[in-house]
């Protein structure tokens, strides 16, 4: 049977954010950028809340209809194509996230420039951002299902699709999928490995 997905919208806020912090709230990204559990259970959710608008801004959110799993996608848009002050926002995104997030935790702008610093910037692409399915759902396909009608969509399309897994498991599950690691893998200062992947749509390879 298949799994039955929609489009989130602005009702589904607090519904998404939950589910996205409690997913990312032990994840190896989180607990180095929050390194202090009292404190990031105080200041996960506010960056889950900014990632939500990010991706309602840049693109779109996908959620299956028993809101058990959610993907965040951004649109980008090849260098070439971005006009000036949209890349002087984008210039300026780490910053603005710390200051509205938790202005004190520089690590938030510091992950933000160096996955900026990784990301192809040269064609035009599907970005995954962020992927939660619920704890007691996981390992049901529910990711897998998520992503791959927007894949197919890029291959229908002819556009690339770019991510950055943070565990191993992750990474082999995007391999699966058709993603390849990037040139080097990403070690955050003091923490955890993050793996820029690229997709090129099937059948350009």
């Amino acid at each position: 049977m298949g799994v039955a997905i929609r489009r989130a919208g602005a009702g589904d806020r607090a519904h998404v954010i939950r589910l996205l912090d409690e997913a990312f709230m032990w994840d190896p990204v989180s607990t180095w950028v929050f390194p202090g559990e009292e404190h990031r259970r105080r200041r996960h959710g506010a960056l889950m809340d900014a990632f939500f608008d990010l991706a309602l801004g840049e693109g779109h959110i996908d959620i299956t209809e028993d809101g058990a799993a959610v993907a965040l996608w951004w649109s980008v848009r090849a260098a070439s194509e971005a006009d000036g002050e949209s890349a002087e926002a984008a210039a300026d995104g780490p910053a603005l996230l710390r200051q509205a997030v938790d202005p004190e935790n520089e690590r938030i702008e510091q992950i933000g420039r160096l996955t900026e610093a990784a990301h192809p910037t040269d064609r035009a692409h599907q970005y995954l951002h962020m992927i939660a399915v619920r704890p007691d759902r996981q390992g049901e396909g529910l990711g897998t299902a998520l992503i791959a009608p927007v894949l197919e969509r890029c291959d229908k399309d002819g556009l690339h699709a770019y991510l950055e897994a943070s565990s191993a498991r992750s990474r082999g599950l995007y391999e699966r999928l058709g993603f390849a690691v990037t040139e080097t893998p990403l070690d955050l200062p003091g923490g955890p490995r993050m793996w820029p992947m690229w997709r090129e749509p099937s059948g350009t390879v």
